[in-house]
């Protein structure tokens, strides 16, 4: 059984709260500025907490180096994604290993660092990717390794948010990374992984609410389209009083995958004590696009995105 510290007990930390109880292990201590946590009575209930990060900090150095049962093995981080990298240190610092939600960090530059902070340490930095566990996923992983031929791909996600997001962290290009992080990033690594590297891009439109583009990639051609604008989900799934809307489509056949997200992040954890799960190396190509994509200059070749009719 490892001991775990949570830092963030937001929304996805519910999905980590899962992991770790169901992967048969224990949570000693979590930290949260805000003190909506009661969360953790369903899975913790006599999990320390502490809204005081200097709290934390000393709770979590008397129980590393007083050499007790106590000792913190892991760090789950779910905090803003501008702390991730901040809280990453803490836990090293702190002799433990990490399990950090999407992105690792938003800038490419702070990988390097923190890589060699890992390998000064001697321990070890996981993060979520758990695209790359979903069956449908893995399923066509497989197919490409066997195919030849280079494919068409057409990806739209479209998630609408309330007004609340752009007053939030979330909102803020500086702390979140925008749009492309917040929801397209995972789709960017499960294209990356699947087809390889970047050949070339375009980016189509770029705003606070919405992105799209085309990457060309070692064997795929790929439109994609991100959203959170809720006027452009489609109209049969508004009727549905659905705000989630995901598609893709290679060479014209639609994949399905709208179920089999419920335990992944159970999955990615149970990896990481199995086989060592995701480290920094596999987490780069898709920060480093992203990087890229925002910083690439609007094109003139396609006046709208092509791809997200209703």
């Amino acid at each position: 059984m490892k001991n775990f510290a949570l830092i963030g007990i937001g929304y996805i930390a519910e999905k980590h709260l899962r992991a770790i109880k169901e992967t048969g292990n224990e949570l000693l201590a979590a930290l949260d500025p805000h003190d909506s946590v009661g969360i953790l009575d369903e899975y913790f209930p006599n999990c320390e907490y502490f809204s005081d990060h200097a709290r934390f900090e000393r709770h979590i150095a008397k129980a590393q180096f007083q050499n007790t049962s106590n000792k913190i093995d892991f760090f789950s981080i779910c905090s803003p994604n501008y702390l991730h990298d901040s809280h990453i240190r803490l836990a090293l610092n702190s002799e433990a290993n990490v399990i950090c939600e999407k992105p690792l960090v938003i800038n490419p530059w702070n990988l390097d660092l923190l890589e060699k902070l890992e390998e000064t340490s001697k321990l070890s930095i996981f993060t979520v990717l758990q695209l790359r566990l979903h069956p449908e996923i893995l399923k066509l992983k497989r197919e490409q390794q066997l195919s030849k031929t280079k494919k068409d791909i057409t990806l739209s996600y479209i998630s609408a948010r309330g007004k609340w997001y752009q007053h939030s962290w979330k909102g803020n290009i500086e702390k979140s990374g925008g749009i492309l992080v917040n929801i397209g990033i995972h789709f960017f690594d499960m294209l990356l992984w699947i087809y390889g590297p970047v050949k070339h891009f375009e980016v189509y439109e770029y705003s606070d609410t919405k992105a799209s583009g085309y990457l060309e990639l070692a064997s795929a051609n790929v439109k994609w389209f991100l959203s959170i604008d809720k006027s452009d989900l489609p109209k049969n799934v508004i009727e549905q009083n659905n705000s989630t809307y995901r598609s893709i489509t290679i060479d014209n056949k639609e994949l399905e995958f709208s179920q089999g997200f419920k335990n992944l992040h159970t999955e990615v954890y149970r990896e990481i004590f199995l086989n060592g799960g995701n480290r920094i190396s596999e987490s780069r190509p898709s920060i480093e696009l992203v990087y890229k994509l925002k910083n690439e200059k609007i094109s003139t070749s396609n006046d709208k995105h092509p791809f997200s009719k209703k």
